[in-house]
């Protein structure tokens, strides 16, 4: 049985990590690569990054930061945030990111899933996608920041992202982020059943029960953020947990 990864989320401004809650009263909390060499001590699988600055102007300061980053980790790490065309993805990769993560331009051009793909391999492109239930057993894909809805629905574009190439999915269940009440595992476990390429969970985690529970529906592998940046949880401790419960993961050797 393959491992279950725990993966650290964090979001990047300026080059500088920032804290919050639901995007609002962000603050300073430090430079991603000493975070992220932090995340890795602690015994993170991956880390995923994300570039929450919107203006063109960043891609110096991006450039600088996923650099350092690549120097100071040797566990993967993804970045995402505005990446919009595959020549964009492959300068990302060249920095030393592993994978790269599309979510808005994925759905404005769903050609850019496999752009990306026969660039860089199917493995290094992630499919983010932010959910929001609409009805019984119903999702409906929402982009910019989950502020606009599409009108397609979550299982269907997950499906075509993986025929069009992806090799992962990072599902965000938007009703469950930030309300650390655990993971939309409803979603979770349909969405798994429906692809065949890892499933990353993300929105609800609280305690390390909600992690034990969205393995134990299929998710390949639990993001969270603030309870990882809060210290609600420490990765060495959830990880004993999860082990103690039977569930596969990686222990790091001191």
């Amino acid at each position: 049985m393959l491992t279950k990864r725990i993966i650290p989320c964090l979001d990047v401004m300026g080059g500088r990590v920032v804290k919050g809650i639901n995007f609002v009263n962000l603050r300073d909390a430090g430079d991603p690569a000493a975070l992220a060499a932090e995340y890795m001590r602690q015994g993170a699988d991956e880390l995923v990054f994300l570039d929450i600055t919107a203006s063109a102007e960043r891609r110096s300061t991006m450039s600088e930061w996923v650099r350092n980053v690549a120097e100071a980790l040797c566990i993967p790490f993804t970045v995402g945030g505005g990446i919009s065309t595959a020549e964009q993805a492959r300068g990302i990769i060249a920095l030393g990111a592993d994978k790269i993560s599309l979510n808005t331009a994925a759905v404005n051009n769903p050609g850019l899933i496999g752009e990306c793909s026969a660039l860089l391999g199917k493995q290094a492109v992630v499919l983010a996608v932010d959910a929001k239930k609409q009805g019984e057993g119903k999702w409906e894909v929402f982009i910019n920041g989950g502020r606009t809805p599409t009108g397609r629905d979550v299982i269907q574009w997950i499906r075509e992202g993986v025929r069009r190439g992806c090799g992962e999915i990072l599902l965000t269940s938007m009703d469950r982020d930030g309300v650390k009440k655990g993971y939309d595992n409803e979603l979770n476990s349909l969405a798994a059943a429906s692809v065949n390429v890892p499933l990353i969970a993300s929105g609800g985690a609280g305690t390390m029960e909600h992690i034990l529970e969205t393995f134990r529906a299929g998710s390949d592998a639990a993001l969270a953020a603030s309870v990882f940046h809060f210290g609600d949880i420490l990765i060495p401790d959830l990880k004993k947990y999860l082990a103690e419960q039977g569930i596969p993961v990686r222990i790091p050797t001191r």
